[in-house]
């Protein structure tokens, strides 16, 4: 069988660790997208992955231009939320008549309602799709969603650490098993990754989604870890209602929950003195993942008609964070716009 062509959009931590596992296991001819000096890297020296005490490099096709690959099989999508409505124009040279994008974005998918029969199928969240640039650039039906486990992180141009994790959740927004969400899951077990094809992709995204919407944001406001966060009865009991308030939406949409709110945050207590990706983008300057993490769930509530009062103020708060610091997500409405809370 041909080896499908795979295309890394957004080869840093977590698109770099996946890219290399494939390539290294000789499972799909794998490209990367990636830019400034840590493509320079990629180019003159290889991507090295370190993982433990082992240290490997493979040397892959990378570019800061799409059209330099041509259509591909696959392309992973494993840039930041926000990141991605602005390279929809760039990705059009990848995407063949059959193209899968799989998107390994954190929050609530631009795609959450395509094929979910009922009264929403195929709504348009703005929240996470302004301008419905990745609905009519990308298109629904080429999604495959995933969710991602792993933890990685670039110590170096071109140097990638993986930290923990291998698994990578795949699931069709219909539900079915498809051929192609097969080959992908064949593909990435060749690479000793996890990658279990679920029925019900949502109920993963909205688990994993559950800790994001409530420590990303805490995080940010009071520059406290993890452990900090869960171990503090007020920021505690901040995050469970913010969780709670998610749950209700959720299941008016028809998810299930397979644990509960408490054993959520137990697993994130677990993590430990960890600093958040939110925290981690403020401290740098970079722009926040505020409108997937928390502003798509505040849409969600209104459109389902549960009331949010808790995650409307942390998300009014957090904007205003972030606005302050200049790392305002692209997606967030401008300081005099209302914003219907």
């Amino acid at each position: 069988m041909t080896r499908p062509r795979l295309c890394i959009l957004g080869a840093g931590a977590i698109g770099g660790f996946l890219g290399a596992r494939v390539a290294l296991a000789g499972a799909a001819e794998v490209s990367l997208v990636a830019r400034g000096q840590h493509l320079e890297a990629l180019r003159a020296d290889g991507l090295t992955l370190i993982e433990g005490e082992h240290r490997r490099v493979v040397r892959l096709p990378a570019t800061d231009t799409p059209a330099d690959l041509g259509p591909q099989d696959y392309v992973l999508v494993t840039v930041k939320a926000n990141a991605v409505p602005a390279l929809v124009p760039a990705m059009a040279p990848l995407l063949g008549p059959d193209t899968c994008v799989v998107m390994g974005v954190n929050g609530v998918p631009w795609w959450y309602f395509h094929g979910l029969p009922g009264p929403w199928e195929d709504r348009r969240l703005t929240s996470v799709d302004p301008g419905d640039a990745q609905w009519t650039g990308i298109g629904p039906q080429r999604v495959l969603g995933c969710v991602v486990h792993p933890a990685a992180e670039v110590v170096a141009p071109g140097v990638v650490r993986h930290i923990e994790g291998s698994r990578f959740s795949l699931g069709e927004p219909s539900g079915e098993r498809s051929q192609r969400a097969v080959v992908l899951s064949a593909v990435l077990s060749a690479a000793g990754l996890k990658a279990p094809v679920r029925p019900d992709i949502r109920a993963e995204i909205w688990v994993k989604l559950w800790g994001n919407l409530s420590f990303n944001p805490l995080s940010a406001l009071t520059g406290a870890t993890l452990d900090v966060l869960c171990g503090d009865d007020d920021t505690r009991g901040l995050a469970r209602a913010m969780m709670v308030e998610a749950q209700a939406i959720a299941e008016s949409l028809g998810v299930r929950f397979p644990i509960g709110v408490d054993r959520r945050i137990a697993g994130a207590a677990a993590v430990g003195a960890h600093k958040t990706s939110m925290l981690q983008d403020l401290e740098r300057g970079r722009p926040m993942e505020v409108e997937a993490l928390v502003g798509a769930v505040a849409e969600l509530g209104r459109l389902v008609g549960v009331a949010t009062p808790t995650i409307d103020g942390v998300l009014a708060l957090v904007r205003l964070r972030a606005r302050v610091a200049g790392c305002l997500d692209a997606a967030a409405p401008e300081a005099d716009e209302t914003n219907g809370h």
